[in-house]
């Protein structure tokens, strides 16, 4: 039990122990908002004065001298490098720019590995790899077997019970046609939330919670639902069984359907994005209470850090439960849009 107590401890702490050993105040804003935010390298601690790092490969296009591929290291503490630099403060602060003859910062076209895209990489990587692994172990079983243990039979069970209990009862008849699609979203989904509660290397990236990978997971949600319509779905919104002056001369429903086509989405990846982010800005804020009251005096000090760690503790045991769930709410919305656009279809094929 104090071993594990021990271990809670750490894992919470861990994300702003660097922060506190350089001394000094503490800027909640700036940690917080370092951890939530991108970067051209992967920041591991500090020791001392020194910051170990893993410099990515930044890989940016410009318009007057072309590609051009190295490390972030390059851009270390200002520098400049082949006339780009990380700008420190403006509109483009944090981002790589290019230097002009008349001094002036512009963006190039960059298309860099960030800290975010290296962790999709990871963490696709690991989906497959289990997927992979568990398919291969149950390949090799026997007709006659028992039931598969270890890795593949705990995915046999999480995809036995999202078939029969989400995608089965939302999608419709046709749930195996989109089975594939919502299995992936699920798994994916769940270990980038689970991924990012992991304060060290290879997890702590806030992945779930950057509303670029949001908005790509709502888009293809978006083009499963509207590309593998129905016909009677496409009917329903531009001319749905209702009186006629709802409909003509002026398309009151139909322009309300038209946008609920992309609401639907929107609502997918708002809701994935704030929740993650806000988990993460809350575990952060929360563990940087202990260093803000360092200076307040040992009594306030202690009597805080113990509130701090209590709190930080329910709410990492939160974010586990809110990690599952994100993922479930958003394969099971995703189903339920499908399974609305394929009603029509599926009364036709009864028929």
């Amino acid at each position: 039990m104090k071993r594990l107590i021990t271990l809670l401890l750490l894992v919470v702490c861990l994300p702003i122990f660097a922060a506190g050993s350089e001394g000094g105040e503490i800027d909640t804003k700036e940690i917080v908002l370092e951890h939530l935010g991108d970067s051209y390298e992967w920041h591991i601690t500090t020791v001392g004065d020194h910051h170990i790092s893993i410099p990515l490969p930044v890989i940016v296009h410009s318009k007057t001298s072309g590609w051009h591929c190295f490390s972030s290291s390059r851009l270390h503490g200002g520098t400049e490098f082949e006339g780009f630099r990380l700008a420190e403060d403006g509109e483009y602060a944090g981002k790589v720019v290019e230097i002009q003859a008349d001094g002036s910062e512009t963006r190039p076209f960059d298309i860099s590995i960030t800290k975010t895209v290296a962790a999709l990489l990871i963490n696709s990587i690991i989906v497959i790899a289990l997927v992979m692994g568990a398919a291969r172990a149950y390949r090799r079983r026997k007709v006659d077997a028992e039931a598969p243990r270890g890795l593949a039979g705990l995915i046999e069970m999480v995809v036995d019970y999202l078939l029969d209990d989400l995608i089965k009862p939302c999608a419709g008849p046709n749930y195996r046609r989109f089975a594939p699609y919502l299995l992936t979203v699920f798994f994916f989904i769940l270990l980038n939330n689970l991924m990012g509660l992991i304060p060290f290397f290879p997890g702590g990236a806030n992945v779930s919670g950057n509303i670029a990978v949001t908005f790509v997971l709502a888009l293809a949600t978006f083009l499963m639902v509207n590309l593998f319509g129905s016909k009677h779905y496409w009917k329903d919104i531009f001319w749905p069984e209702l009186p006629i002056l709802l409909k003509a001369p002026v398309p009151i429903i139909p322009v309300i359907e038209l946008v609920g086509i992309f609401t639907k989405p929107f609502a997918l990846m708002i809701r994935l994005f704030a929740n993650m982010m806000a988990g993460h800005a809350v575990i952060l804020s929360l563990t940087c209470v202990i260093f803000v009251t360092a200076s307040l005096g040992p009594v306030i000090n202690g009597s805080m850090t113990v509130v701090s760690v209590a709190f930080s503790i329910f709410m990492n045991c939160l974010e586990l439960l809110v990690a599952f769930l994100q993922a479930y709410v958003f394969t099971m919305l995703s189903a339920v849009f499908i399974g609305l656009a394929q009603e029509g279809k599926q009364e036709t094929e009864q028929e």
